[in-house]
Formats: structure tokens, sequence, C-alpha cells
């Protein structure tokens, strides 16, 4: 669309100019040629040029540059000359005067680098705006900063609405149908468990938030982990010169109030930069969870009509703070830390019918569960930069220290009625608390060498150390006073090496670019159940190869091709073997014979005019981590176990393409359609195999009203769907989001609801045969929001880097509570 508008403008404007001048008399003979490069000095494409008469700066021809950024005036007559260039977001340029004679038909116009616009106004910084989903090479990229739609969501509540991503009732990611997602702050893994990710990304502010990165076939230079890909993180940090900072206070509501604030100061000098920023948020919310199964044996079938709501009361606290030291312009030192802190209360009323046939209660269980939580996690990371030549040589070390700890403590208290609502015997009370502490070291090394303009070389270490220790600590409450249940605690500690090297080589020809990649990880773990005595070892090493190929057909179209191999290992928390409880029939196990999945992933993309993307994949996974959700016909319960499973087929397409309706509303959309498919050939004594055809739509739409005011509209929708032994049944939700700027930009008001229509529930079925339950659940999901925000101090010209830690795949394995 972008090159279309173009294209009219530049023929529009030679329909304009005047068909007769007084040059035209003399015969048309010259030539002005040139090149226009972009920030990273290469061929800038779509770049609208045009050829001015000297004496007067009358517009005589336009064109727009070429895919190499290249341009060419010909038929030029004998004359002086200037050349202007402009695209949107850029400062314009005026080059010249260039004549020509009879002596210098030819003139090479010297190369133009196009740079970013600046403008001024009133110590505020305007520059263009990037769109709020946007499509590069090797992955796509969803500006957090500037949305109305980030306004009060978190991280996690964010990530809903990228396109190819969902993410489940208990808050874990699928990339494109497929688990197993790596996701990374700043560019750095986060090692923690599925459950301490997702409250981490539940205490992430959106106000806090630069950009999402979305990586679906990840080189070499990555953790191997992560068999759906990457999802990286990027928080905001101020760079301008100068003391600057932002200030931010919002309220939602839905059925309960929520607020949130935050602020972020930064002080920049030549030598040195300071950063920090902090953000704190208040939530109370419901949650609503029905269970409605039948237990069946040879004899009869009990069936059970459980009813669960809870009111959760959460505050979070996520805070980062560093300094960079410019020892000269190529070598820079820094230090930073970040962490976060999250607590809370649920009090949790469960209503459990029982009777031997449906809809008649011959008894009944009426609980009061209460339960609390702290978790903290914090990082220290030092870092080092050094460009070693001007050819692009650099060195990037990384070190880092992580800890994280958890303390939940879960009550629950079991009383039992007759069919008349009478107590028919003692209650029965037990607690349960669980916790948790993890310590992380890493140290990473990354060098790049460009061996000339067209090849690259790039090789790195990265060794890792991790330890957790989790504690399960079991007591009933008997003869007033509580008691140790010995059977039911216990202890487990988990180590984990891992070291690993990689190395890239990429090389450019014409119209072809290919890059071949090979990781190497060495991993030695011990799983240790202290109370049980059972001891798990495993030493393996893997290659992890990778290749990528991109081709160029012709203007408008390219073809790329890519190939990795990648690894998922268990997580910390299901590898624990505990018992975890829901209530007095629901419960989750760990498995501390989980082995890691190996996935073979292949890709096959086309482009059109970079605008739109076609993508198809297929990837084989051996030895699947998946979560079983089965009823225990003995103890006529329903538990929840991670196994693995034999083997896991997944084929998607995906199409992506923004469209820009008008200059003043532009969309962007994203269909993924897959289907995954799972077989083992035993699974509870039988054979197994699932599969279902499944889509996944998002569309963002962007209004901007005035130069001030931008209305913005999401929504995405889930079909029916199967993972691994849980068949889950449609969903689709629409978010609404106006911005507008007072005060010269420098005060922002925002106002979002989510979920409008408030249709984001799940509802999950069993795909095995012969388990008959139905599991509905629904959260607070509607919830109006409106944040103010008001920068200060200096915006002087930008001028500093960002950082990743080398910590961030182990960090996504902690669990994280919440």
């Amino acid at each position: 669309m972008k090159t279309l508008v173009l294209l009219t403008a530049a023929l529009l404007l030679n329909m304009m100019l005047p068909q007769n001048s007084p040059a035209q008399d003399q015969p048309l003979s010259g030539k002005i040629s040139g090149k226009v490069l972009d920030e990273k000095k290469e061929g800038f494409p779509y770049v609208s040029v045009s050829i001015l008469q000297a004496k007067d700066s009358i517009v005589l021809k336009g064109t727009i540059t070429d895919d190499q950024g290249g341009f060419s005036f010909p038929k030029l007559v004998a004359g002086t000359y200037l050349v202007k260039y402009q695209v949107v977001g850029y400062s314009d340029l005026i080059k010249g005067p260039f004549s020509i004679s009879k002596e210098r038909l030819t003139i090479d116009a010297p190369a133009v680098g196009m740079t970013t616009a600046v403008k001024q106004l009133n110590n505020v910084n305007v520059t263009a705006r990037k769109p709020l989903i946007e499509r590069q090479v090797d992955k796509t990229v969803l500006n957090i900063e500037n949305s109305a739609l980030a306004t009060g969501n978190t991280a996690l509540e964010i990530l809903q609405k990228a396109p190819g991503v969902s993410v489940d009732k208990d808050g874990n990611i699928s990339l494109r149908g497929k688990k197993g997602v790596t996701v990374m702050i700043d560019g750095k893994p986060t090692y923690l468990s599925s459950e301490q990710l997702a409250n981490l990304l539940r205490s992430t502010e959106g106000n806090s938030i630069q950009s999402i990165e979305l990586v679906t076939n990840p080189s070499a230079k990555y953790d191997a982990a992560g068999n759906s890909g990457i999802i990286n993180i990027k928080l905001k940090k101020n760079s301008n010169f100068g003391t600057n900072g932002t200030v931010t206070a919002g309220a939602g509501y839905g059925k309960y109030g929520k607020w949130n604030t935050g602020l972020s100061l930064n002080h920049r000098q030549k030598k040195f930069n300071f950063y920090g920023d902090i953000n704190y948020s208040r939530n109370k919310r419901f949650h609503v969870l029905n269970i409605d199964r039948v237990n069946e044996t040879e004899e009869n079938k009990t069936f059970f009509d459980q009813k669960s709501n809870s009111l959760g009361r959460r505050r979070n606290m996520n805070y980062k703070a560093g300094f960079d030291y410019f020892i000269t312009d190529n070598h820079t030192v820094g230090v930073a830390v970040n962490g976060y802190r999250s607590t809370g209360k649920n009090d949790v009323d469960v209503s459990t019918a029982i009777g031997s046939q449906r809809f008649e209660t011959d008894s009944s269980v009426i609980a009061f569960n209460p339960n609390d939580y702290k978790y903290t996690g914090i990082t220290y990371n030092l870092n080092y930069k050094g460009t070693l030549d001007t050819s692009g040589q650099e060195i990037n070390v990384d070190a880092d220290y992580s800890r994280y700890l958890g303390n939940p403590d879960n009550l629950f208290e079991n009383n039992y009625l007759d069919r008349n609502g009478q107590v028919y015997k003692a209650p029965y009370i037990f607690r349960n608390a669980t916790p948790s502490t993890v310590n992380i070291y890493t140290a990473k090394a990354d060098y790049t060498y460009p061996i000339n303009k067209k090849m690259k070389l790039e090789a790195g270490v990265k060794a890792s150390k991790v330890n957790t220790d989790n504690n399960s600590i079991f007591e009933n409450f008997i003869g007033n006073e509580w008691q140790n249940d010995v059977t039911r605690s216990n202890q487990f500690i988990y180590d984990e090496r891992i070291q690993a090297g990689y190395i890239n080589v990429n090389k450019q020809f014409s119209g072809l670019t290919v890059q071949l990649g090979l990781r190497g990880e060495n991993t030695n773990s011990k799983g240790n159940s202290i109370t049980e005595n059972k001891v798990v070892n495993r030493q393996y090493f893997d290659l992890f190869p990778s290749l990528f190929v991109n081709r160029e057909l012709s203007k408008n179209h390219d073809l790329g091709f890519s190939y990795s191999r990648r690894i998922d290992r268990p997580d910390y928390e299901s590898l624990n073997p505990f018992i975890f409880f829901v209530d007095l029939y629901t419960y989750g196990i760990g498995n501390p014979f989980l082995k890691p999945q190996y996935t073979n992933s292949f890709e096959l993309s086309y482009g059109y005019k970079k605008m739109i993307n076609v993508t198809m994949g297929y990837s084989h996974t051996s030895d699947v981590i998946t979560r079983v959700l089965v009823s225990d016909t003995t103890k006529k319960t329903l538990f929840i176990s991670s196994q693995n499973l034999a083997v896991r087929n997944a084929y998607n397409m995906n199409i992506s393409s923004p469209v820009n309706f008008t200059k003043w509303w532009t969309s962007s959309n994203n269909l993924t359609v897959y289907y995954n498919e799972f077989k083992t050939p035993d699974l509870l004594g039988v054979p197994y195999k699932s599969g279902k055809l499944a889509f996944n739509l998002n569309t963002n739409q962007t209004i901007t009203l005035d130069p001030n005011t931008k209305f913005e509209m999401s929504g995405f929708y889930q079909s029916a769907q199967v993972e691994g032994t849980l068949s889950l049944k449609a969903f689709y939700g629409v978010d609404l989001g106006v911005s507008r700027t007072f005060l010269d930009k420098k005060l922002n008001v925002k106002v979002a609801a989510n979920d409008v229509f408030y249709t984001q529930k799940y509802h999950i079925t069993s795909a095995l045969p012969g388990q008959n339950y139905r599991v509905n659940e629904r959260d607070e999901s509607r919830v109006v929001r409106v944040t103010c925000s008001y920068r200060f101090g200096s915006s002087a010209v930008k001028a500093a880097r960002q950082r990743s830690k080398g910590s961030d795949a182990e960090s996504s394995r902690v669990k994280s509570g919440g």
C-alpha cells in the first residue's frame, strides 16, 4: 500500500508539472543517477526522489528508489539541478547542485544516507510513529509503547492480542498453535516454570513495555530451548541526554476496582547513563471454575458437580535500574538489576454435589479454601560491549545471577453434608505450604566478525548453573492442633548445568542470502527426591543445526526457507514429585522422570511487496511433554500431570497483511491455520491419537482522528482445538482503546476496554475415550481502564543501547505463582 501511494504521488506529480520549461528547447541528453542508504548503510527502497531546477527549485521530475535504493533521471537537458529525497519518518534532504553539460552528460551522485526525523517542540521529541504491528525479515514486532490497548494491561494480557499467540486459562503460551515458547526479557531467557512465568508477566505492567518481538524459527545464536519459537519482551529505556522521566497513573473497573502507577527516570551525560523505573499495581478480581464429571466403574456411576468461586487480591511491583559507562565511543560497560515482587490472597468457596444419578444429590462437600502467596525474583547483570573496528567486528559479554523465592500457603477446610444438608461427619481440614528457592548463574560471550562486505561470522559460548530447592509441607488439623503428614510431605532438589557454543555464517549473493548455524549443548542434571530417596541423573550432549535461505525472486516477490532443531527441557515445577491440590477432588502431581522433548522445524515463506507474508511450517517433536487430565476411578478424583507422549506432528500456515485503507485508517491482520497430531502407543494402557484442524485470527485497526487523537480496536478468534488429551471449545474477544495527547504532547490520556462483549471463557472436555468431564472457567476479563502519563525533563539527542541478559532461557522454567 505504501509503495502504491508513493507511485501514485509520483505519477500525479509528473502530470502536474509544466510541460514547457526554458530548458526544454535543448536536446535531451544527460542523466543523473544515485543511491539512497538507510541507517544500516543498506539500500533504502521506495524513497521519493525529485529533480529540481537549481535556479528556482521548480520540481521537474519525480520517481522512487528501487529495492536496492537506486534511482535514475535520464533525458535531462543541459543545466544545473538539485536532487531532493523524501520518505515518511525521515528528514528531507536536498543535494547538489549538479551540472549537465556537453562535457559531462552523466553524473553519479554520491550515496545519500537518510536519518530519522526528530523535531524539537517545547522540549518534546516528535518522531515518526511506528505501526502497532511491524513485519521484519526474521520476526514480527508489536510496538506497544504508544498503543492505547496496552493501557493498564499486563504483559500477559497484551500477549493475548499478539498475532499467532494464544494464552490458555493457566497462562500457558502457544505460538502458531504450538506450546513450548521461550519467553525473554530484553533478550534474556527468564528461566521460570510456566506458573512462575505467568505470574511474572502478570506483574509486568504494559506501560513499562516498549515492544514485543515474535521469532518463530530462531538461529543457532539463541538457546536451543523453545520448540515453537521465542517471544522477546523489550522494556522501555529512556536514553535522552540530560535528566528526564515519565510518571504514570491509572485505574480500572470490571466487577471490582484496580489501579496502577509507575515512575521512570533517566540521566544521561557524555560518559554515563543512569536509568531506572518502578511500577506498582493492585488488582481485585474474581474467578469461576465449574467441573461436571462422572466417575464410572463396572459396578456404578458417581456424578460430581463442583462449583468454585474465587475472589483474589493481588499486589505487584516490578523494577529495573542500572547504568552504562562509555569508556570510549567503541567500548561500554554496564550493570543492571531488575526484579519483581508479587503477593496476594484468594478466598475460594467450593461446593461439590455428589450423587448416584445426574441432578440428584446424595451428599455434598462444602469447602472454604483460602490461600496466600508471595513470589519475589531479582537478577543482577554485568555486561560489556566492544566495537573493535569500523568494519563491524564486535564482542558482547554478559554475566548474570538470578534468585527467585516462592512461598504459597494453602488451607483446605472440607465440611461433609448429607442429602438434607446436615453435617454427618467431622470436617477434614489440612494445609499445604510449598516454599521454593531457585538460584541461577549464567555467563556468555558473543563475537561478530565481518569477513567482507557480504559475509559475516558469528560465534559464542555460554555456561549456566541452576539449583532449585522445593519443599512440600502437609499438615492435618487433628485434636485442635496441626500435625505433620509425613506420607505426603516431600523435599525435592534439582541441579542442572549446561555448557553451550555456537557458530553462524551469513553469506550474501546476488539476490540470495544464506545463513548456516550449528549449536552444541551439553547438559548434566540431577533430580533428588529427599523424602522418597529417589534420584534421577541425566547427562546428554546435543547438536542443533539451523539453515536460513532468502531469495529475492523479483522486485515484488521474495521466497525464504528455514530449518532448525530445538529442545524443550521440563520446567522445574513439573519435575517436582509433589501433589498440588485445587480442592479435595482435584489436584496435580509432578513427574521427576520427565525427559526433554526434541523438535525439527521447517518453514517456507513468501512475501509480496514486503506487505503480504505467507508462511507454511511443519515440525516433528519426539517425547512430547503434554499435560494429561484424567479421572482416578478408585479415589474418584480428577488429576493432572505431565507425561512424555510419543510423537507430535504440527502443520501450520500463517498469512499476515497490513492494510492502509486511507492515510488515517491502518489495519494489521493475521491468520494462522494449524493441525497438531498427537500419537502414542500407550496411554492408560491403550494406543492414543488425537488431532484437529484449528485456526487463530487476529486483527488490529488504528484510526487517527487528528494529530493528537488515535482510536484502536483489537479482536481475536480462537477456533475449537485439541491440545494433547484436552478438547477446547472456541472463544473470542474484542478490545477497544482511544488515546489523546495534551500540553504539547507531554500529557497522554488513554482509555481502554477489554473483552467488550464478555466472551472470553474456557470450555474443556476430554479427548480421551472413557473420560467423562466438562470444565468451564472464566475470569474478570471485561474491564475498563483509564491511564494518564506525563513526560518531563530534557529530550535532547538520543544515544544509548538496549542490553540483554544471558539468563532468560533458564528463568522461563521457574514457578512464579499468582
